[in-house]
């Protein structure tokens, strides 16, 4: 299990209720897999002693930096929003497995797909995959413009094109309308976001090559107590558990 107490160097809101939290330490050179997780001790008291993951939006290997996008919606991450520059947060990770980098081949195309607080992940993920040749596009969903966040900063990476619920910035509709004109050339597909949203991506897939990320509350981040399992129809177990054996599972591995 690893460990570590990582300094605050800023939290920000950059969205609605979307915070940015910016971490430094020694532990930060660990997180070198994009998919991977933060298991965050968010408050001082004993009203918060569950930690909530929190994926990885990205990292600065060379400044021991590493970034945190999160929801400031429960009392514990309304907490955690509340910290200044400076105070140290305990952590543990980087936890779980990642994405897998190695199915996509050099000048072959990805297709990256987030919904809300599920597309930070991905920007870790497309600085890999497009420092590895591969060409990139980004579908991301939020509710409205209100909600949307690191648009201008995916769209320095590859095209992006952005869906909201209402229609008040890009199309109107969700990711998986979006989803058809980009799937002509077979790009293996990586999502992050809600088990519904995933789902309905899987289907409109068609069968193509691709990872999923799921989203769940956990207990202690270690696989440890079983209060994050998902059934699956590959395994003998006939379950899998989100935080140790993913949070990220081949398409067609475990049933939403």
């Amino acid at each position: 299990m690893k460990k570590h107490l990582l300094r605050i160097t800023s939290n920000t809101e950059i969205a609605r209720n979307i915070f940015e939290m910016k971490l430094t330490g020694s532990g930060v050179s660990l997180m070198t897999a994009p998919g991977q997780f933060l298991h965050v001790s968010v408050g001082k008291d004993s009203s918060n002693l569950l930690r909530r993951p929190l994926s990885i939006c990205d990292v600065d290997l060379d400044r021991e930096e590493a970034t945190l996008l999160y929801r400031a919606q429960g009392d514990g991450t309304k907490q955690l929003s509340q910290k200044n520059n400076g105070e140290m947060v305990d952590v543990l990770g980087p936890l779980g497995n990642g994405f897998n980098l190695d199915t996509v081949d050099q000048n072959k195309n990805a297709l990256l797909i987030g919904g809300g607080i599920g597309v930070p992940p991905l920007y870790y993920l497309g600085k890999q995959l497009k420092s590895s040749g591969v060409q990139v596009t980004f579908i991301l969903g939020y509710q409205s413009k209100e909600d949307s966040f690191y648009v201008e900063k995916f769209q320095e990476i590859g095209e992006t094109i952005v869906t909201t619920v209402d229609g008040s910035q890009g199309q109107k509709g969700f990711v998986t309308d979006a989803m058809e004109p980009c799937l002509e050339d077979e790009p293996v597909i990586y999502s992050v976001g809600p088990g519904v949203m995933l789902k309905a991506v899987e289907e409109r897939a068609g069968g193509l090559d691709g990872y999923l990320s799921l989203e769940e509350r956990m207990g202690c981040g270690i696989g440890a107590c079983f209060a994050c399992v998902c059934p699956t129809e590959t395994r003998q177990s006939g379950y899998v558990k989100i935080c140790s054996d993913g949070p990220v599972f081949k398409m067609g591995e475990v049933v939403l």
